[in-house]
């Protein structure tokens, strides 16, 4: 492994990030290999094109605000490593289970952590796996 080649994957991953707050959902899908969400805490998987931008589209709903800021960052193999600090504001309906709680206004940070996995060789993602407690956004918005 290059120092390049691991210097390249964090820019990837520091623009992937950066480009998931302003929702340009083209050049985020374009930052992997195979897009494909792997999600630590509900258990879901998003894989390719379609369920990914549905997962986009769900998440930014009730959230159309949510950025990060990253707190860390670290390459090792074939992966990247990155804490950072989940943000929002609930302004949209937020569907959980067969329950929709109307917009609160209320404003969330919560910490996170997520790994990016790349091509073998590649600065090219095949997969983001965000760790995260599920009910942690709901509780910051005083809804757990």
């Amino acid at each position: 492994m290059t120092s390049e080649l691991a210097s390249r994957r964090i820019e990837t991953v520091k623009r992937h990030m950066a480009l998931e707050i302003i929702h340009e959902w083209d050049e985020v899908i374009a930052t992997f290999e195979h897009p494909r969400y792997e999600m630590y805490g509900s258990g879901s998987v998003f894989d390719g094109e379609e369920a990914v931008r549905a997962y986009f589209a769900a998440s930014r709903t009730p959230f159309p605000d949510q950025g990060n800021e990253i707190i860390a960052i670290a390459h090792a193999g074939d992966t990247v490593l990155v804490e950072f600090w989940l943000t929002g504001t609930h302004l949209g309906p937020l569907k959980v289970g067969k329950q929709t709680i109307e917009p609160t206004g209320r404003a969330f940070k919560v910490r996170m952590a997520a790994t990016f996995e790349f091509k073998p060789g590649s600065d090219k993602i095949v997969c983001e796996r965000p760790y995260f407690d599920q009910g942690m956004v709901l509780r910051a918005i005083g809804l757990g």
